[in-house]
Formats: structure tokens, sequence, C-alpha cells
């Protein structure tokens, strides 16, 4: 398979070749995070990959400050689970900002199933010292890093 030049991409889709899909990521791209004055969160995480296929999970709930957390990593999942269509199911163990050695980390817990198999867990983490909230999606992508790059080389 050969790239598409550019005097075809306005007219089709782009041709991509198997060391770019192996190479190529899941890419973050935009995190949003309300809160009403009834103190519901919403997240909004928009992911993308090869630059034409954009993803964006939701969820919502009660605000504090470790819910916003679980909200905005739920999201996070969501937008994985859609880009995966339906291979990849996920489920937040748990989420939580902490100080460890003197600075702040969110670390992420989360059940990994793929297809019918067993759930795989997973780990990740994130310095946290602009915004947990933030950072809590950003550990979700480092947890899920390795299985999608897998999930992503097989497609």
């Amino acid at each position: 398979m050969h790239p598409v030049t550019p005097a075809d991409s306005a007219t089709s889709i782009p041709v991509v070749t198997k060391e770019q899909l192996k190479r190529e990521r899941l890419r973050f791209v935009d995190f949003r995070f309300r809160r009403t004055p009834s103190a519901l969160g919403t997240a909004e995480v928009e992911l993308e990959w090869l630059e034409q296929t954009r993803m964006v999970g939701r969820a919502s709930g009660q605000s504090s400050a470790h819910s916003d957390l679980r909200i905005a990593a739920e999201a996070t999942l969501r937008a994985i689970e859609q880009f995966a269509e339906g291979a990849l199911r996920f489920e937040l163990v748990g989420i939580k900002a902490m100080r460890v050695f003197d600075t702040n980390i969110a670390i992420a817990s989360i059940a990994a199933r793929e297809g019918s198999g067993p759930p795989t867990r997973l780990m990740g983490c994130f310095l946290a010292d602009d915004d947990p909230t933030r950072a809590s999606v950003f550990a979700v992508l480092d947890a899920t890093n390795r299985l999608l790059g897998n999930y992503i080389a097989t497609r």
C-alpha cells in the first residue's frame, strides 16, 4: 500500500501502511470538565487516531474532589472503548490523587477485558501538580497505552 498523495487527498480517504499503524497511537486532543451550581460534574475527553478519526468520551456524576477524578477517568475509558468498537472493555477499579516523593500524582487502576478473555489489571500514573482531574485522564492513558498499542498493531 502507498500513502495517498496530496492531489488525491481531497477526494479519498488516506491509505495507511502497516508500518504507520505499528507506530501510531491514540493521541490526546482535549479535555473539558464542567461543574454546575448543583454540584454535577461532566467530563469530555477527546482522542484522535491517525489525524482523521476522533472519539469523544463523556461521563458525569456528583462532583467532589475525589469523584471529579473518577468522572474524568470514566470519560477517558468511554473514548477508548469507542475507538476499540467493542473489542476492548474497561472497568475503572480506582483512581486516586496522592503525594509521593514530594510531588502530586494521579494513579489509575483499570481492569481490561479483550473479547471474552479474563480481565487484565492495568496501572498508570501521571504528575498532578497543576490539575489532578486532568492528570487522571493521562493516568488512564498511561495505563492503557501498551494494551492499545498491541490492539492497533493487530487491527
